[in-house]
């Protein structure tokens, strides 16, 4: 898939996995290996931004991924966000989507809004949000409408 059609196509909360299509190298060529990770890995889909003009420069629209978090003890001290145009050259495929009755942990309201966390039901979440303290936080519930209307319309990724 492109990175045209995940901004189209693909939910908020879904794991995509992005790749240029390049063999991974052995475990021995450790720069060769990192190099290729950051063209060559997965992460959920927290954010889309449509094009936007800034004075002369015309920005394309993009998404960007949560690929993973680094820390210890239960404290989070780096987040690995990807952020990707839409005219990106790599191959993007959809992992998985968000499950029916899901729901989706946005920071604020608005365009501008982040996925901090996709919890499994609305219990979870309000549970997840008194130990994370997000003051402006927004509740979003996966439907099974929006699944369904996926599928109808053709936009079910594999």
């Amino acid at each position: 898939m492109s990175a045209s059609l995940i901004f189209d196509l693909v939910p908020i909360g879904a794991t995509v996995a992005w790749s240029d299509a390049t063999p991974r190298p052995p475990e021995r060529f450790r720069k060769k290996l990192a190099s290729w990770k950051t063209r060559n890995s997965q992460g959920r889909l927290i954010r889309k931004e449509d094009a936007r003009t800034r004075g002369s420069y015309d920005a394309p629209a993009y998404f960007t991924l949560h690929e993973g978090d680094f820390g210890a003890n239960g404290v989070i001290t780096i987040r690995v966000h990807r952020t990707f145009s839409i005219d990106s050259d790599l191959t993007f495929t959809v992992i998985e989507r968000p499950k029916p009755g899901s729901v989706r942990i946005f920071d604020r309201a608005g365009e501008h809004a982040e996925l901090v966390h996709l919890a499994a039901d609305r219990q979870a979440a309000e549970a997840w949000l008194t130990r994370h303290g997000y003051p402006h936080a927004v509740l979003d519930e996966v439907t099974a409408d929006e699944v369904a209307a996926d599928h109808v319309e053709g936009r079910a990724a594999p």
